[in-house]
Formats: structure tokens, sequence, C-alpha cells
């Protein structure tokens, strides 16, 4: 007998389920934005340049740890939904204990890596003085905290497979706010510098990921712990599974570096001395103004991924069709908005991170806001294909977008637009969503010809893989 969450998957009317699954997962990602312009907006405002450059280049480096734990979540969380869409709970159920534990052993050995080799790798990104040590000091404090921390992402996944997407909702809201008040807190009243927005993200994360993990121990979710039983053939599942989302991050990270670096050459030769940290800093401000917009677009997706998955295994090609339609037709509407939104009011938003009397850093924010801002016309058709991909367990595909997204066409483009110095930095996001807008569309072409002949080979009564749409559907926090 199905459960209240695989019948919401299976059955429910698409706009309902999107407005029930994916209209959460917005709202938890834009608390998460919230959090990180506000976080910007102290740092830009009470720290100063140097801090936010600090950030800037730190911040790479701490994602690196947490795209380790998004390898394991994300790709544990392809298999445990195709699992449950062939009824298969104890697969489920054993990917899911294996995948909480490689991520606990994982996550300290990189953060003990990150604590002590953290001097050396902030120097190579051409950090010296006030900057080498700012800098060292946000990585450390994330890297002390990275074993509890980490698991808050794979359990946001894991709320969000068994049903509880109200529930994950609630627990991303409340972790930003507490962030919030805690920045607040330590910047404010207790005067300290980048530290305490590190520890602020941290102490938060490490509460929401016991919260989160409660309804797994207490036996009141679709999932639960079992006696993990490796294999070769799941840990390989996992990561191809995974490999997407983890080089798409590590990519992007590295392209980050790669940046920052170029900046401070560029900095220099087109500013003149202490221009790398100017530029370093106006990077930072581009990189904060997209938090306006990409979690809404990475929310929708990510959030209907469990339901494209289970209808994937469950051979429901129709169903499967239209909840990716769903989700690129709202994506495009985001990507229209955001453009809209950044493009209409760049200095407005620059202005947010950038404090008063630095009129110049001001000018140069907003101008750069304004070539920025014309990715989103593309940027929601890459988010929405390399889901899509992801959720129907077509790895090879979306590691192609991904990293030529994060790191093939980036690079090219810095080589390419290099004559154009500081702009072209700038034009490379367009540039990069262009060229990752036209690859997703070619991929997408050969998936639906692949749809099309899966249809083709299903037995002529479709029904028996189309479950009739009951009246109600409610998530399990309704039993609770």
């Amino acid at each position: 007998m199905k459960t209240k969450t695989e019948q919401m998957y299976d059955s429910m009317p698409i706009w309902r389920l999107f407005f029930v699954i994916a209209l959460p997962g917005m709202i938890s990602m834009f608390a998460m934005s919230i959090y990180s312009i506000i976080e910007g907006i102290f740092i830009g405002q009470t720290l100063g340049e140097n801090a936010f450059a600090a950030v800037n280049i730190a911040f790479p480096l701490v994602m690196i740890n947490f795209s380790l734990a998004d390898l394991i979540g994300v790709g544990a969380s392809v298999p445990i939904s195709i699992a449950l869409g062939r009824g298969d709970k104890e697969t489920a159920n054993n990917v899911f204990s294996a995948s909480t534990l490689m991520i606990f052993i994982t996550s300290a050995v990189m953060g003990a890596i990150m604590y002590f080799a953290a001097t050396p790798l902030v120097r190579f990104m051409g950090a010296e003085g006030d900057l080498l040590v700012t800098s060292v000091k946000y990585l450390r404090t994330f890297a002390l905290t990275g074993p509890v921390t980490t698991i808050f992402f794979a359990m946001d996944n894991y709320l969000r497979i068994s049903g509880y997407v109200k529930t994950s909702m609630v627990i991303n809201v409340a972790s930003n706010f507490a962030t919030i008040g805690l920045l607040a807190l330590f910047l404010f009243v207790f005067h300290m510098d980048v530290v305490g927005s590190a520890l602020a993200t941290s102490i938060s994360m490490c509460l929401c990921s016991v919260v989160a993990i409660t309804p797994f121990l207490r036996g009141k979710a679709l999932l639960s712990f079992t006696k993990p039983k490796f294999s070769f053939s799941m840990i390989k599942q996992i990561v191809a599974c995974g490999s997407p989302i983890f080089l798409s991050n590590i990519a992007g990270r590295v392209t980050s570096i790669l940046m920052n670096i170029s900046l401070m050459t560029l900095g220099v030769k087109v500013l003149g001395e202490g221009g790398g940290t100017t530029a370093i800093a106006i990077y930072a401000v581009l990189m904060y103004s997209s938090d306006l917009c990409w979690p809404l677009l990475y929310g929708i997706s990510d959030s209907l991924s469990p339901a494209i998955g289970y209808n994937w295994g469950a051979r429901n090609y129709t169903r499967v069709k239209k909840i990716a339609s769903t989700v690129f037709l709202s994506t495009a509407v985001v990507g229209l908005i955001s453009t809209s939104l950044l493009f209409f009011f760049p200095k407005t938003i620059a202005s947010l991170f950038v404090e008063g009397e630095k009129q110049e850093l001001l000018r140069m924010s907003a101008e750069a806001i304004r070539i920025f801002c014309y990715a989103y016309l593309f940027r929601w058709i890459t988010v929405a294909t390399q889901s899509f991909f992801s959720a129907i367990e077509k790895p090879l595909l979306a590691t192609t977008m991904s990293v030529s997204m994060a790191l093939i066409f980036p690079v090219l483009l810095l080589g390419a637009l290099w004559y154009f110095e500081l702009d072209g930095i700038w034009f490379n996001f367009v540039g990069v969503n262009i060229l990752g807008a036209m690859l997703g569309i070619i991929l997408l072409l050969f998936v639906l010809k692949e749809i099309k002949r899966r249809e083709s080979e299903l037995p002529k009564a479709p029904e028996l893989y189309i479950a009739t749409e009951p009246d109600t559907v409610s998530e399990p926090e309704a039993k609770q």
C-alpha cells in the first residue's frame, strides 16, 4: 500500500504538486538568499572592503567541503527516489543510512585538511597581509564545524523525499533567521570580525542538523535508519548520480579561484595599487546580488526532482514530462523577473553592500550588475535542464552540463574576453549561460527522443502505470 507521500508524487494534480512541493522549496531557498544578502550588507557596511574581499576569497574553499556533502546527499537522493518508485524500501533505507555515515566521515577528513592547509591555500589565490590573515580565520572556523554542518544539506533532501516539505521549509527559514540574529549579535554586540559571520552560520546549521535528523531517528519518516550495508555498486551509483552537482560545485570553486587571481591582476592593471582588492569586492557584490535570484531557480528545480525521479522509476513517463514542463515554465518566469530586477535597480542593489563614502566602488558595481543581469535570461534553462537530467538518472548528461557551465565555458571565455579587462569578466557570466542554454537544449532533444521510445515500449494498457487521482493528499505531518 502506498504512503501519503508516494500518492502525492504519483497522482496529485501537477500544479497542486508544484504549490505543495516547489513553493516551500522556493521559500526555503529564498530565506537562505535573504541571509546571504544580509550577511553581505553587514560585512560590507560594518567591516569594509577588505573583509568583503576576504570572505569572497575564502568562501570557494569553504564550499568545497560542502560540495562533498552535496555529492553524497544529492547522489543518494536519486537512487532513493527511484527505489521508492519501484517499491523497494529496503534499498532506499540502506542507501539513506550509508550516505549519512559517508557524509560525516568525509566532512571530518576534509575539515582537518582545510584547517591545517588554510594559509597556503589562501596565499595561492594572491592574498597577503591583512587580507591573508582575515581569509584564513574565516576558512578555519568553517573547517572546525564541518562534520555537523554538512549533514544539514543531506537531511534537507531526505526530508523532502519523505514528504516533509513544510518541515524542510520551516527548518530552512528558522536556520536563516537564527543565523541573522547570531550575526547581528557577534558583529554589533561582541564586535567580532569575519569569524563572527562564520560562527553565526556554523552554529545555526549545527542546531538545524540536529532538528532535521530527528524525524528519522524517531522512525516517523518514510525513510528510516538501518545498519548500513556498503557495496561497490551502491557507492558507484551515489557518486555517479551526485557527480553533476559535485563537479559543478568543484568546477565553480576552481573557476572562482581563477577569477580571484584574474581580478587581482586586472584590478591592479586597471585601477592601480590596491585595485585588486577593489575588483574582488565588485565581484563579491555581483555574487551577493545573484543571491537575490538564483536560489529561486534552484529551489523550484531541486524540490520537484524527487517527484520526477519517483515517476521515472514507476515508468510513468507522461507524468515525468508534465512535471518537467512545469519546472521549465516556472523557472523561465523567475529568470525574466530576475533580469528585470537587476537591470532596472543596479545602483540600489549595489548600495546594499557598499559603504556610502565608496562612491567609485558603488558606480563600478552598478555597471557590473547591469552587464551581469542578462545571464538570467538564459540561466533558467541550464538550471532546470541539469536538474532534470540528474532526476532521471542521466549523470553523464548532467555532468556534461555542470562541468561545461562551471569550468569549461568560463575558462574559455576568460581568455577570449581578456582584452575587455574587467568588463570582460562581468560579461563572462552572460556568455557562459548562453552557451549552457544551447548545450542544454541539444541534450534535452536527445532525452525526449529516448522518452518517446520508452513510451512506445510500454504495454498497451498505460493505466497499469498511471494511478488514479485521489480527492485529497496530505503530508506526513498530518499523521503526527
